[in-house]
């Protein structure tokens, strides 16, 4: 038996559907770019429910590699895919749902490995993370480059979704109460232990329960993106057992350490590889007036040293912190644990002022602060664009930026 197409039916396009809503902008949706931090149950849905929408300019970050369990809840990977990359698989899954995407995935860890050029080119960040270390840092870096992002968590049939705008809503430091810091003062007490070290065992989660706050978090990013009204500072939580859900109100802490935001950042068109860090004060210098003695800032610690006291040796690492295992902390000569020296900032006359800056522990297309008495600057180290954004280099950031003073204004 034949079914009957009609010439309606015929001529509708892929998103003809979402256009019948009286405020939708399907290119909007096209032309923004969007970052995705965590590839795994949450991960996977958001990426899913994104290629669906028409979402083309994607960038995947994730460290981590597909084991057996991911399979019962992750739509984009398959038995083939054990041992491979979240991050890769996850790409390459979104092209065979919508080849128009143009995915890019990057395969490291968000707080060591990842510059803050990336949350600069993002419009909007979508995280579906499972510690409060990433997601400490994900809020810091995306108040400090002015652009929102929306969390998601998930602990076995029940689920929360916070939207969090730069200078317009509390950010997640806000929320954060005694247990929170408890936690994360626990992991962030050593300079040296690996994030594998720390582990405290996995979260519970299901499929169904990531549908559902994946779905939120996606329907939140397009509402940002219109204008419309969002969870702004907001927690939607959703409880699995009874299926009711509800919303809390967040309280903006004026004493929190996560609300610096980057009002201006000037581009340095030379690479890393190619670039010293004393190059680097030297261009930063000439924001400055002759007599105006300045530092460089880096976006984060560096592990500089590692002295063994007891045999009087010490080794240049050149680390972000909390890379460097317990093990390689010890002394090669007597094993006694060596003393962490770690640096953050160059005067002008520190040892490492030769060492070029991808060889600083410092991840590709990040940001630098110039600092004076009087006077802050903020360097994006531009030449590096090319190796992190690949065949997304060429795009701007501008679709948050069309409707960032809806938000603003209407703190």
């Amino acid at each position: 038996m034949k079914i009957a197409i009609s010439s309606d039916q015929l001529s509708e396009d892929r998103f003809s559907r979402f256009n019948l809503i009286t405020w939708w902008n399907q290119e909007k949706i096209r032309n923004s770019n969007i970052l995705v931090i965590g590839a795994g149950a949450l991960g996977n849905e958001i990426l899913k429910n994104l290629a669906l929408l028409g979402f083309q300019k994607i960038i995947i970050n994730d460290l981590d590699k597909i084991e057996n369990s991911n399979l019962s809840r992750s739509i984009l990977y398959k038995e083939g895919d054990i041992g491979k990359s979240k991050a890769d698989t996850a790409s390459s899954a979104l092209k065979q749902i919508y080849g128009d995407v143009k995915s890019v995935s990057i395969d490291a860890n968000i707080i060591s490995q990842v510059g803050l050029g990336l949350f600069g080119w993002a419009d909007i960040v979508i995280a579906g993370m499972d510690n409060r270390e990433a997601r400490l840092w994900i809020n810091r870096c995306c108040w400090k480059m002015g652009k929102p992002w929306v969390d998601g968590a998930i602990e076995g049939v029940n689920g929360i979704v916070r939207v969090f705008i730069p200078n317009a809503s509390p950010c997640y430091e806000c929320t954060l109460g005694e247990a929170d810091w408890a936690i994360l003062e626990k992991r962030m007490s050593c300079n040296m232990l690996t994030r594998e070290q720390m582990e405290e065992g996995k979260t519970p989660t299901t499929p169904t329960t990531s549908s559902v706050i994946a779905g939120i978090q996606v329907q939140e990013a397009i509402k940002l993106l219109h204008g419309m009204p969002v969870l702004k500072g907001r927690g939607f939580v959703f409880e699995g057992l009874n299926h009711s859900s509800y919303t809390v109100d967040y309280t903006e802490n004026i004493d929190c350490q996560s609300h610096e935001t980057y009002t201006t950042i000037e581009k340095y068109n030379n690479s890393s590889d190619k670039t010293s860090v004393h190059d680097l004060f030297i261009f930063a210098k000439s924001y400055f007036s002759e007599d105006e003695d300045i530092i460089i800032e880096f976006s984060r610690d560096v592990i500089w040293k590692l002295i063994c006291k007891n045999c009087n040796t010490e080794e240049e690492v050149y680390a972000p912190v909390g890379t460097v295992s317990y093990n390689d902390g010890k002394c090669h000569n007597c094993r006694k644990i060596r003393e962490v020296v770690t640096t953050h900032n160059y005067s002008g006359s520190e040892s490492y002022g030769d060492r070029l800056l991808d060889q600083m522990g410092l991840p590709l297309f990040d940001v630098f602060t110039a600092r004076s008495r009087n006077k802050t600057v903020n360097i994006a180290i531009e030449g590096d664009k090319k190796y992190i954004l690949k065949d997304l280099s060429e795009e701007d950031s501008t679709q948050w930026g069309l409707v960032k003073s809806v938000y603003l204004n209407a703190k």
